[in-house]
């Protein structure tokens, strides 16, 4: 598994790699990474029954700065099973005044098997495509208590997709990178802000107000400021 920004991994010319784009800070930072390692880069982001297409506007804007060979929306539905605040409008998202309000436990916008459901979809988009790289911007340090966003699950998906697929059958195999997975969310900016990224394209807000102005208050938001006042910038 790849997760080190520091590898000595670059693709051969032409490889091909799968981007989830979701429109929001990390996915960004991943689309930029892997464009600057040389990768013809298919981005695909899901309209999955969340409680708003904000992100994917900027999906959809980053994907097109950024010289993707495609950029697809596949529509599924996990909202038809509910138990998360980003799928379930009954279910308010939590909101807190500072980053030290943010939980330990796994919050209700943990959306169940998500990350599953995503990676599977783009291990068969991959397949068709041809590639063998897939990039997804999970984060170990940062983030809000997801299971599906730690190293032990992306591994054992990857050992799954090696066992599971035509292409590493036939001896190809398959990776999960996941470059951000060991960096603070400031890292991540600085890192970004390196490689060029807008990130007022962004949307981190799980529950943003009109024309998707961010809310301020919820996990996403509080870290994403925690982020940039890391790098001395007020959002």
């Amino acid at each position: 598994m790849s997760d080190d920004l520091q590898s000595s991994h670059y693709p051969p010319s032409g490889a091909v790699a799968i981007v989830l784009l979701s429109g929001g800070l990390d996915s960004a930072t991943c689309l930029a990474i892997a464009r600057k390692e040389g990768y013809t880069i298919h981005a695909l982001s899901f309209r999955y029954g969340q409680r708003h297409e904000y992100e994917l506007e900027r999906a959809e804007c980053l994907a097109a700065t950024s010289g993707v060979a495609s950029h697809r929306i596949v529509d599924i539905n996990l909202g038809q099973f509910g138990g998360s605040a980003l799928t379930d409008h009954r279910l308010a998202v939590p909101k807190a005044d500072s980053v030290d309000g943010v939980g330990t436990d796994i919050p209700i916008t943990y959306v169940p098997a998500r990350n599953t459901v995503f990676l599977s979809l783009a291990l068969a988009f991959a397949e068709v495509t041809g590639s063998r790289d897939i990039f997804i911007g999970v984060n170990a340090l940062d983030y809000s208590g997801y299971p599906d966003c730690r190293g032990e699950f992306i591994a054992a998906f990857e050992a799954m997709a090696n066992l599971a697929t035509k292409s590493a059958v036939q001896g190809e195999t398959i990776k999960i990178h996941t470059p951000l997975l060991h960096l603070t969310k400031g890292e991540i900016i600085s890192l970004g802000l390196g490689l060029g990224i807008d990130y007022s394209v962004t949307l981190s807000c799980y529950d943003p107000g009109p024309g998707g102005a961010a809310c301020g208050g919820c996990d996403a938001c509080l870290l994403r400021k925690k982020g940039f006042a890391m790098n001395g910038i007020v959002e």
